[in-house]
Parts: structure tokens; sequence; C-alpha cells
């Protein structure tokens, strides 16, 4: 024969050159073969069989076997067992007492079979064992066995190609499939491992470093239960004989599902208690209802939804306390739209500041009128309708893919103020409970800032319009002078109401020009403000001087205990050309003339009404046309972080700029001063004398 043509295909047969070390199963039995000739004689012996003995071949060879090795007694079985071999060719095994050279007597297992020479010759061949070694072998491949067949854990060998050589019922019972179907293939093609390809990329790593790889953690799906994730713990080491050579690779395969499951849920747990302490800093920031409610719409997505609106009941808005009766209308006002990625599922939502009124049937009228979260899990076809306001906006959250709902109620103080509607259509997962109690926790806590920005923005505009109506307008044909003013109210309902200004045209023609500021903010400092004013408005037309108007304000002031207030009260008189002015602890006035430098009027402080016990005093400046006064509080200049100072020189600076007309100088020093966030009342009055 030449070549392979004897071994086709796979069964080439593999041979291994050089010497073989001991360490394999024959050498951990300790095999000693022996052949005896015909007669009973010794004719080969093994250096096993000297070590089993303790006979030297020099001392066995030749010898009869019987009575150097068989004690007397069983010297008749041993004939009658040898002749019956030589004989019939048949093999005999069993256990035998065979006597050792020092005497002792051990248990050896025998397999003894004919052999037959060239010339026909009859030898017998004796294979033997030490009894006790074979069952301690017997018993460790027995424990083997059966702790691999009835191990939980899922046990595989593969070999160095990577093929599976065995594997055990559990991890058979993970693919599905036989044990024998799993043999002589790969992982990818058996186990539903998601990452099968880095896996095997691990078990060559292995195969090359001998470093093992302990507690991987892999995904997949079982054939039995499609539908649920699954997680084991995989583990590999590099198998070696006791020779060293390395065999392939085993696997222990661990169902960790629960463990994984519950780690899912735990980080889902810390994400979610993450996402509320986020959105107790986040929502509420200021007490602007459409800012709040854009923060609510902010917090939600992506983490929770790919879509959220905030859309508030129009009656509460507007601060009327109206529920939404059942298969009744409701009216909503839209203040907040956001959106994790761009889709068209927004041109869907309610434009913030619209106000849309959906039927009965929709389910974000439901959820308002019960007060219930309402998720539908998977949006169907027939679902839109009710989720969308009409039919064009169906369409679009169907181009859009929207296959998850949710609406939530904002309630706060017991009262129903809108809703909070969720969708999603990149995230494939469905609303859940979980979910709900999340929505639900935000939509909570927004609702109460919602509210409080609600009541915070009524009782503004209410506190806005008493100091509004307070307020002068400005009389028609002022002798000698053209005036501009302006009120600027403070950024919250609690600092509103302090500052007023007067313009007061007298019956000889004089004109009073009149700043204050009651100290004190909200409703009760404007209506304090109110009655300072009214009684200053009496006051100059009995045509007392400045000082004396002062005096008699100081002693008023003090009956509105816990009030006190300054005021500056200039009294121009065109007939003159002069102004007096007197002032109870305010600002000085700035004076500008034409073609020289703004300057502060430098005239005595004086205290603030209500004070009591302190004379006023009064100065007078001559005034010619052009000149220009400017009357002012100090919430036009003062700020937290700046010497009052630097805040006068910035504003001499301002009115040193160009020459401008008085109202577009009065927006100029109210940008520049008045920037940022205002936290008071301005009042700011500016005078010019005709030519």
């Amino acid at each position: 024969m030449g070549g392979t043509e004897a071994f086709p295909g796979d069964l080439v047969p593999s041979v291994e050159a050089g010497p073989a070390p001991p360490g394999g199963l024959l050498d951990v039995l300790g095999l000693a073969p022996v052949v005896l000739d015909a007669e009973g004689r010794i004719a080969l012996w093994s250096q096993q069989a000297e070590e089993l003995l303790g006979y030297t071949a020099e001392e066995a060879l030749g010898q009869y076997a019987l009575p150097l090795l068989v004690e007397e007694d069983h010297i008749g079985t041993v004939l009658e067992l040898f002749s019956s071999v030589m004989e019939s060719g048949e093999n005999w095994a069993g256990v035998f007492p065979v006597r050792h050279k020092d005497g002792a007597v051990r248990q050896l297992e025998f397999r003894n079979m004919r052999l037959q020479d060239r010339h026909g010759g009859f030898y017998a061949l004796g294979l033997s064992t030490s009894q006790e070694t074979l069952r301690q072998v017997e018993r460790d491949l027995a424990l083997s066995v059966r702790l691999v067949d009835q191990s939980p854990i899922g046990l595989a060998v593969l070999d160095p190609d990577l093929r599976c050589v065995t594997v055990n019922p559990a991890l058979a019972g993970v693919s599905g499939l036989p044990a024998e179907q799993h043999v002589g293939r790969r992982v990818s093609e058996t186990l539903p491992f998601l990452d099968a390809v880095r896996l095997e990329a691990a078990m060559r790593r292995v195969l090359e470093t001998g470093t093992p790889m302990v507690d991987r953690q892999v995904l997949g799906r079982t054939p039995s239960d499609l539908d649920t994730e699954r997680a084991w713990s995989v583990s590999l080491y590099r198998l070696e004989d006791p020779r060293g050579r390395i065999l392939g690779v085993a696997a222990s395969v661990v169902d960790v599902t629960d463990r994984h499951h519950a780690a899912k849920e735990a980080e889902r747990a810390r994400h979610r208690l993450s996402l509320v302490a986020d959105a107790s800093m986040r929502i509420g920031t200021t007490l602007d209802l459409w800012e709040t409610a854009r923060e609510l719409a902010d917090v939600t997505v992506p983490e929770l939804a790919d879509i959220a609106a905030v859309d508030v009941l129009d009656s509460a808005v507007e601060g009327r306390r109206e529920s939404v009766q059942e298969g009744g209308t409701a009216v909503f006002r839209a203040l907040a739209v956001a959106a994790g990625y761009p889709t068209v599922a927004v041109q869907a939502a309610d434009p913030p500041g619209e106000i849309t009124r959906y039927e009965a049937d929709r389910l974000v009228t439901q959820c308002v009128q019960t007060g219930e979260p309402i998720v539908v899990p998977h949006v169907a076809n027939e679902d839109l309708h009710r989720i969308a306001r009409d039919a064009s906006a169906s369409v679009l959250l169907a181009a859009a893919g929207v296959h998850s709902y949710m609406a939530v109620p904002l309630i706060a103080r017991g009262e129903v103020l809108g809703a909070l509607d969720l969708k999603r259509f990149r995230n494939p997962v469905p609303f859940d409970s979980d979910d709900v109690l999340l929505a639900s926790e935000l939509a909570s806590r927004a609702a109460v800032c919602i509210d409080n920005a609600r009541w915070y923005q009524q009782q503004r505009n209410a506190a806005l319009a008493l100091q509004r109506s307070l307020l002068p307008r400005h009389p028609p044909n002022l002798v000698g002078l053209e005036v501009a003013s302006r009120y600027q109210p403070a950024g919250a309902v609690s600092e509103v109401g302090g500052d007023w200004f007067d313009i007061l045209p007298l019956s000889d023609g004089k004109t009073a020009l009149v700043v204050g500021d009651v100290m004190g903010s909200g409703i009760n400092a404007a209506t304090a403000m109110g009655r300072l004013r009214t009684a200053t408005q009496t006051l100059a037309s009995l045509g007392l001087g400045p000082d004396e108007v002062l005096r008699h304000l100081d002693s008023i002031t003090g009956e509105l205990e816990p009030y006190i207030a300054t005021c500056l009260y200039a009294l121009y008189d065109p007939h003159q050309g002069r102004v007096c002015i007197s002032t109870a602890g305010h600002l000085p006035p700035v004076l500008l003339r034409p073609g020289e430098a703004p300057v502060l009027l430098d005239l005595p402080t004086g205290v603030p009404l209500g004070v009591g016990g302190v004379e006023f005093c009064s100065v007078d400046f001559a005034l010619s046309p052009g000149d220009t006064l400017v009357l002012y509080t100090d919430g036009l200049v003062e700020t937290r972080d700046q010497d009052i100072d630097a805040r006068l020189h910035v504003l001499l600076t301002l009115m040193a700029g160009p020459a401008t007309g008085l109202e577009e100088t009065c927006d100029r020093l109210l940008d520049s001063l008045r920037g940022g966030p205002v936290e008071d009342d301005v009042a700011l009055l500016i005078a010019r004398v005709r030519e």
C-alpha cells in the first residue's frame, strides 16, 4: 500500500513520535503483563510484574509459576483454570490471591487469555493489577460520571478545535438538543448564547494561555422559552493530562437568570431613584408656569419616554376649580412638549399655548376625569384615534411608530390640574407597572410645582393690577415740562407693590413730581403705597411746600405701622424757572444740563417717612430750557453684589451719552441697569424743561 489510500478521509491515523512518559491510565493501574508457556513456566516477565510482585526477571524467568506465586491451597484451582484457558482458548477474568516475594499474599485482578505463535505453540498471557488500585480507579470513575451526569451545572469538554467531545444532561437541557447531537459541533451551533462568537474567542485564549476564565456572564434564550432572556455564568479552563499534554477546554455553565434579573431590577430601581432625585432638583426652579411644565417634560425624555407633553386644564390655568364630568369634554391648554429624538410625532402634539378640546372618548380626557393613570402597553391602529387629537395626528403617530402610551394625571392638593402624556416609539419596551409608578411620582412632584406656579401667577397678576391701577397716567398739557415714566415690577409676586411715582399738575401752573418706595412688598405694601399716594395728591393740592408735604406724610406713614417709606417731592415752578426739592431718605435725583456732565443733586438726605420727630428741609435749584431731572427708586441702581456708589456712577455715565428722547432714555436706563433678574420694583420718572 502506498500513500494514504488505506485510510480515506478522516480515517487517516495520527501518529505521535517520541517516548511516552508515565502518567496515563495504564500507568495509574500498574498493569503487569506475564507470559507462561504450555507447561506453566514463566516465559516473559515485565518490569510492571517486578514492581507488582517483587521478583526480578532473572528470578522469575524459566520458573514454574505455580510454586513461585501460588499458595499450596490454591494450586489445584489454578491448574484447572490454566488447563481450561489453554485448551478452550476462552478468556478468564477474576480476582485471585498471589504470593509476593516478601511472602505476603495480595489480591490481584487478572485478565488471562491464550496466545499462539507462528509455529502453532500456545502460551498464556496474564494481565494483572492490584485489586485495591483497580477498585479505587473504578470508584473514582463512577463518582466522576455520576457527578457529571447528575450535576445541575452544565458541563462540557471541547477538543483543541473547540468541537464538543461530551456534555452532561444539564448542559444539553440548555440547548434543547440531546447530548449526542452536541458531539463534533461548535458552541455557536448548539448553545443559545447571544455572544457565542466572543465566547469561542475566549476559549481560544484559554487554550493558548492556560489562564482560566471565571464567571463570565452570557445572555440568550432557550428554545423552550424564547420570550424570556436568560443569563448563564460560564467558566473555562484548559484540560491537560498528567503529562501536560493539552486535551482541550472544559466549560461549566450555571444558570444565573434570577441573579441577572435581580441585578437588572436593582439597577432599574437605582436609575428610578436617580431620576426622581434629578427631577426634584430640575422641576420647580422658578415660579413660572410654562417653565415648570417644560422642566417636567424635559426630565421624562428619553429616560422614561421618547416624547412627552404637559397639558393643563384651561380652567386650572384661569384659577377655576372645575372637574371633568363623566362623558364630558376636557379643554386643555398645552404648556410643553419634549422629544428625546427627532420625530414627526412632535407635530402630532398640541403646540404650547394652544387650547384644545378633547372629547370624552379620548384617553387623556378619561385620565383627568378619573384621576387615574391610563396605560396602553401595546398600541394598535384602532387605539390611535383615542390618543391623538384628530385624524391627521393619528397618521403622524402611526408614521412615527408609536407603540406604547401612558397618560398620568397631575394632581395637587386634591385637584386634577391636567395630565402628563408619554409615548414610546424608539424604546422597544412597552410601558409597565414600574413605569406607571415612576411617572406618577414625577407627575405628583411636578403637579405641586405647577400648582404653586399657577397660584403665584394669579397673585402676581392681581398685585400688578393693583399696582398699575394706583400708578398715574401722564396728565396732558403740563406747563413747561415734558415727562416720561416707567414702572417695572419685581420678578416675584412677594416683591411687587412698594414703588410709585406721581405727576401732579397744580392750579397755578406748577407741577409736583413725586417718587417713593414703601419698604416692604406684596399686596399689603401696594395698599400702603396707594394710601400715601392719595395723601400726597391731597397735600399737593393745598399748595404746601415740599418740606411741609413730607412732614404731613411722615405723620400719616407713622399710622401705617409697620411700614416706613422713602420719598422725594419736587415742585417745579415754570414762571420762576426753579424747582424746590425735599427728600425723606431717598436717593438724590440726577440733573442734566445741555453741554454739561450729569450730576447728582446735593440734597439733605433726611430720614424715611414714618420715623417721626425729624424736620424736613427744601432746596431750590434753577432750571433752564433743556434741563432734565431724573427721579428714580433704589430698585434701578441697587444690586446685591455692587457698591451703591459704583452703580450711581454707572447711572451718570449712561446719562452722559448722546441726547435722546425721554422715552428712549427710560428704555436705555432700564435695559442697562436692570438687565438681569429683577429683584425689586423700579419706578423711574424723567422730566425735561421745554424750550
